[in-house]
């Protein structure tokens, strides 16, 4: 330990002096301590931007009501296909309705992406339209059109085949992303290959203007369909809001604060054992128990401090890398989560270190100076 002594003694000088006494016993705290940071801002950064870019997609089709059946999941791609596509005329009757689009969400398994069976005419005219960055809207059962960041990501231009839902098909066209799917395939094709005639898993619809008296006349048309503004829809679609998704993010982050725990628990139980003669001598020179609790918590908040830094530079860089080879994987890091991944490590971390400092700080002078 630095000589108590020298007329430059300060708390800091000591912390340091301990921390660099040990090499890699820090080294490791400080590792264990970025793993938990890494944990929670990865975990909550890949839900929050993975809600948030879907929520955004589904705001980029154009409408302003969307029209589900009763037990629809507000993620399209898990929903069943259990609307009847004839019920996408009455919808068009309606006096507040301008445009209706039947649509049909599914989920590649195997690639793990989004696909929309689309009437295009009906669904082009949402908004102002795809927006073309090379091909041309389907001609035939088996083309597909593909967002811009998908095609980045496959290396994938007009005329290429690609296997979608089990079926080859050829890319005819290649558009700006943020229209709800990554894929788009003719309704009818995607009704045959997922054995949904006539069914659709949502229709998509425009107000002429008043968004609430038009989503009155549907909901008086069908009272058990869930119809709700993309206005609702979009509060909605917010990670701190989703109920399937509270427990998961809770669950990873009470494993991050165990580690923190227990890794800040064993090192300072450990250290506590190796300076117990130590801890005597400066008890000896007038430290109060005030004195060594101070000190051990310091070196415990300087290891979660280092350990916080370190774990926060590896997950942006890590974002940045996944961003660079997975352009479709979204990861949103806030202010907010970067705060609060900090704070966990130091309430874990704080934990682990209170019995050591405890224990330390009771110690007899005259025992400790006898240890060995």
């Amino acid at each position: 330990m630095t000589d108590v002594n020298d007329a430059t003694f300060s708390p800091f000088r000591m912390i340091l002096g301990n921390l660099t006494a040990r090499p890699l016993r820090a080294v490791l705290s400080i590792l264990a301590i970025s793993i938990q940071v890494i944990l929670v801002l990865m975990i909550v950064g890949l839900t929050t931007g993975v809600v948030n870019e879907w929520s955004k997609r589904v705001e980029g089709v154009g409408a302003d009501i969307l029209v589900q059946s009763p037990n629809a999941s507000i993620f399209f791609a898990f929903s069943s296909a259990v609307m009847q596509e004839s019920f996408g005329n009455q919808l068009a009757k309606l006096p507040g309705v301008d445009e209706v689009a039947p649509t049909l969400s599914l989920m590649d398994q195997k690639n793990f992406v989004v696909i929309y069976g689309i009437d295009y005419k009906r669904f082009n005219a949402l908004s102002k339209g795809f927006l073309f960055g090379s091909g041309r809207p389907f001609e035939a059962p088996d083309e597909a059109i593909a967002d811009d960041i998908v095609a980045q990501s496959r290396h994938l231009k007009v005329g290429d085949q690609i296997t979608l839902l089990g079926h080859s098909f050829t890319i005819c066209g290649i558009v700006a992303h943020g229209k709800g799917a990554r894929f788009f395939i003719p309704l009818k094709r995607a009704q045959d290959i997922s054995g949904a005639e006539k069914r659709v898993s949502v229709f998509y619809v425009r107000s002429k203007g008043d968004t609430e008296a038009t989503r009155a006349e549907i909901l008086k048309l069908e009272p058990s369909n869930r119809v709700r503004s993309i206005a609702e829809y979009m509060t909605l679609m917010n990670s701190s809001n989703l109920p399937e998704l509270k427990p998961f993010i809770r669950t990873m982050v009470g494993i991050g604060i165990v580690i923190s725990f227990l890794v800040v628990f064993l090192n300072m139980h450990t250290l506590v054992l190796e300076r117990t003669r130590e801890i005597g001598i400066l008890k000896a020179l007038g430290f109060s128990r005030a004195g060594i609790a101070q000190l051990l918590l310091g070196e415990t908040l300087a290891l979660t401090l280092l350990g916080s830094a370190f774990g926060i530079l590896l997950t942006f860089l890590t974002k940045a890398i996944l961003t660079e080879t997975v352009p479709t994987l979204q990861i949103q890091i806030t202010n907010q989560w970067l705060a609060g991944s900090v704070i966990l490590a130091i309430v874990g971390a704080t934990a682990g270190a209170i019995y050591p400092t405890l224990r330390a700080a009771s110690y007899d002078p005259v025992v400790a100076l006898a240890y060995e």
